[in-house]
């Protein structure tokens, strides 16, 4: 099962390790951060950059729900289990095969590449082809698109690179 564990934003990368390296892995299976790739200029050259995809969540997988509850005890820094107060929830299946689907094994997001269409967004390739309907907002300047999911129990605002290479206007006659 994947669980999540909130913690300070800008401190995903210390927990991360941090409950690699003091819980044992017959209860641990993978602790994660999934990330997503963005395009940046400088230097005047465009670069690759990677950022953290839910900012202040660090993803665990684990089929011993019990130890891993009591080894994040050992874990500094962590502020929560997500769940419903009394009870940790696991992500849903659907959660886990969006995150697989969009991150692979790597849990990076990479670059879409899309066009407008009549006002409408069509990705002709990367991660977010068939998932047009889900996004809310682009910045063909930052190259990024902002994506709504179901996550964590709610909607929840994804941010993505995607590239716009080109901005049709198809006229029909009658």
């Amino acid at each position: 099962m994947w669980y999540v564990i909130q913690v300070m934003t800008g401190k995903e990368e210390y927990i991360c390790s941090q409950c690699e390296r003091v819980i044992d892995k017959t209860v641990l299976e993978d602790s994660f951060i999934p990330y997503y790739e963005e395009k940046k200029k400088y230097k005047g050259e465009w670069h690759t950059d990677k950022k953290v995809l839910f900012p202040g969540y660090v993803f665990l997988v684990s089929d011993a729900l019990t130890e891993l509850f009591e080894s994040l005890r050992k874990v500094t820094g962590l502020t929560k289990l997500l769940g419903t107060g009394e009870e940790i929830i696991p992500l849903s299946e659907d959660e886990v095969q969006r995150l697989e689907r969009l991150g692979k094994k790597e849990h990076v997001v990479e670059m879409s590449v899309g066009v407008i269409e009549n006002e409408r967004v069509r990705i002709l390739e990367g991660p977010l082809q068939g998932m047009e309907g889900y996004i809310r907002k682009i910045d063909r300047h930052k190259r990024k698109a902002w994506v709504e999911v179901e996550m964590f129990g709610g909607m929840r605002m994804m941010e993505v690179g995607c590239e716009i290479v080109g901005v049709k206007s198809v006229s029909r006659t009658i």
